[in-house]
């Protein structure tokens, strides 16, 4: 049976959806109007490497089974939905228009599914030691979140890294690491039958007989998605320097014995949270998969054209850290060194007249 899934985000989301579509699902993108008048008109198009195959392969939404369309915030239509997946950066939904939309989405009782890097704040209440934690300091807006349910919100690691290539136009999402969605359930097991149905029609697709990297993996635990975290301190946010952002390769293979320190004291954090070993990712993994990511972060590369706000999980892992009793110094500087070039962004008002 075909699901209507509701994606907000339609430039990481449209990862999601392809593989959603190729499956037989229906899919909207929740974006600005050009890029919904865009996509309209032409579809998506995302660029994805199957293993053994030298090149990436172009996948048009026009070709695929599922329906695709487009819309901005204000025109959305929720009772048609099953599923919202949230793909927009954290800083996004203090847009007025998606701020409204997510009141009549936490109204409507919908399940949500975020690929975010930065959790929902609804998902954190649902573990136990997190619950009663000051943790809004961490958020863009963290009124966004208040009217959700936590047990309706759930989180996927985003681990496959995907951009849009800055001189294609706004429907190409380039896959540069073809790694698996792993969502956590939600508290209603309604809801993780659909999420399993989901899961189990993504693994079925084939193309000319050949799998299809880019999984949708459901798992019991809800610390599973947390494995991220120590990713991100260690790569990702440490690409942002005090001068120039430095690749993801770069941040992890320059001290590699730094790297696993603050990879560990991270997975040590989420093991105190409650996460099991087997919740997480060994160190020589990701720093495996480190060695081909030759391109700074994606929230290293908007520090550098001057957004205001990015993602903050650096922040949050330090205040999540320092309320449990286990803070670090290494993290602690990152934090500064993002608090830095965020704040020279900041352009002092000068006096009328």
């Amino acid at each position: 049976m075909a699901r209507n899934i509701l994606i907000l985000g339609a430039s990481y989301g449209s990862l999601l959806g392809t593989k959603l579509l190729m499956a037989g699902h229906n899919v909207t993108l929740v974006c600005r109007k050009n890029t919904a008048e865009l996509i309209n008109r032409d579809g998506t198009e995302v660029r994805i490497q199957l293993r053994g195959e030298p090149a990436h392969r172009s996948i048009f939404s026009r070709d695929l089974p599922g329906k695709l369309d487009a819309t901005s915030p204000d025109k959305v239509d929720l009772s048609r939905y099953d599923l919202v997946a949230l793909a927009m950066q954290e800083p996004q939904y203090t847009n007025h228009t998606i701020r409204v939309l997510m009141i009549k989405i936490a109204a409507a009782r919908l399940p949500c599914l975020s690929i975010m890097n930065m959790p929902p704040l609804p998902y954190l209440k649902r573990i136990d030691a997190l619950a009663n934690m000051d943790l809004e300091e961490a958020y863009t807006n963290a009124q966004v979140w208040e009217r959700f349910e936590p047990g309706l919100v759930t989180l996927c690691s985003p681990d496959p890294q995907a951009f849009r290539p800055p001189e294609e136009p706004a429907n190409v999402l380039h896959v540069g690491l073809p790694t698996n969605f792993k969502a956590a359930t939600f508290a209603d097991e309604a809801h993780n039958k659909l999420l399993r149905e989901l899961e189990a029609d993504i693994d079925a697709v084939t193309l000319d007989g050949k799998d299809v990297p880019v999984k949708l993996k459901v798992f019991d635990s809800l610390f599973v998605p947390l494995a991220k975290w120590s990713m991100l301190l260690t790569g990702n946010y440490r690409c942002i320097t005090p001068n120039d952002p430095q690749p993801i390769r770069e941040a992890v293979h320059r001290d590699l014995n730094l790297s696993k320190s603050i990879y560990n004291h991270v997975d040590a954090v989420a093991r105190k949270l409650g996460a099991d070993p087997e919740d997480q990712v060994p160190f020589e993994k990701y720093a495996k998969a480190a060695e081909s990511l030759l391109k700074p972060s994606s929230a290293a590369r908007a520090v550098a054209s001057g957004a205001p706000f990015i993602e903050r999980v650096d922040l949050l892992v330090k205040l999540i850290s320092h309320q449990l009793g286990m803070p670090n110094a290494d993290i602690d500087r990152t934090v500064e060194v993002v608090d830095m070039k965020l704040g020279e962004k900041i352009v002092p008002g000068g006096s009328a007249g």
